[in-house]
């Protein structure tokens, strides 16, 4: 689903964080029993952003572009796959979140997973059939398949430890590549946030602590130990030549090994410091880190985001 679906987690996360958060600590409290009022809430405030997004996303995208009739693309080897990784984050957060809200409201934690957690795929899933109908590109398998990966990491952590021990995350860092091409690698910092895959580093957060088969270790419990994906050199999405412009791209990819925080392990007992870290802790925090690479073999950043 091409750039699309980091704008629309963003979008979600914000909205179906920011309504819980009123009443402040007493308000965001997790229920211990079913509260139906939260739940309704819950229901109704997912459905409606939900909905909005959906037409807005219509009315503001899809209808600058030719419609179709519904057809498949094979998209999978397009950007390194760094936009099948934002599939990945997509949904797993979403999913997070869904199931986050809901728990929030008092519901079963199976409940959780059969109707929150796969609000990510569900959602996302939507939108990949307006794909399908977009003469500009369509319904992609490969893009429904990372979506499924993303819901799967979620819900198979919590049916195996019933945590989360590995988080997906997400970093960036502006490249010389968009002034190249700022139509399709964005014009402003926003938009390349969104658009340009070679400043987006995705990554699995893994917690040592949770890890460890020693629970009295000396491990700190938000300390975590995170495995990054990235690419460069990317100014189409296939190494094509577009127009004779862009004839000597130099794409490759990185793997990163560094150190994070899992802020949701931070001991506090405010719940909106709770929801504040929650929110925030989809993106990783800035430290040392030892770049893998088949063009300069192993580079050190002293902070990279």
């Amino acid at each position: 689903m091409k750039f699309k679906s980091i704008h629309l987690v963003l979008f979600f996360l914000l909205g179906t964080s920011v309504y819980a958060q009123f009443n402040i600590n007493s308000f965001l409290k997790p229920s211990d029993t079913l509260n139906i009022s939260r739940r309704n809430a819950v229901i109704i405030s997912e459905a409606s952003l939900g909905t909005i997004t959906l037409v807005g996303l219509n009315e503001l995208w899809y209808n600058d572009f030719p419609r179709s009739s519904f057809h498949t693309i094979d998209d999978s080897n397009e950007w390194l796959q760094m936009d099948k990784f934002g599939h990945v984050f997509s949904s797993y957060q979403l999913g997070r979140v869904g199931a986050d809200v809901l728990n929030w409201s008092g519901v079963s934690k199976k409940n959780q997973l059969i109707y929150g957690a796969t609000l990510g795929f569900t959602f996302l899933t939507i939108v990949e059939v307006f794909d399908g109908y977009s003469k500009e590109w369509g319904f992609s398998w490969s893009d429904i398949a990372a979506n499924g990966v993303g819901t799967g990491l979620y819900i198979g952590q919590e049916l195996l430890w019933k945590e989360q021990r590995i988080t997906l995350k997400f970093s960036f860092h502006s490249t010389k590549y968009a002034e190249m091409r700022p139509d399709v690698l964005g014009e402003n910092f926003l938009q390349e946030i969104l658009k340009d895959y070679n400043g987006q580093t995705y990554w699995l957060s893994a917690n040592l602590h949770s890890f460890s088969k020693n629970k009295d270790s000396k491990i700190p419990k938000w300390l975590n130990l995170a495995f990054g994906y990235g690419a460069d050199g990317m100014l189409t999405a296939n190494n094509d030549n577009v127009d004779n412009l862009f004839t000597n791209q130099d794409r490759f990819r990185q793997f990163y090994l560094s150190f994070d925080v899992d802020l949701t392990r931070i001991s506090t007992n405010s719940h909106l410091l709770k929801t504040i870290f929650s929110v925030l802790n989809m993106i990783k925090i800035p430290l040392p880190t030892i770049e893998f690479n088949s063009k300069n073999g192993i580079v050190f950043h002293l902070l990279y985001f």
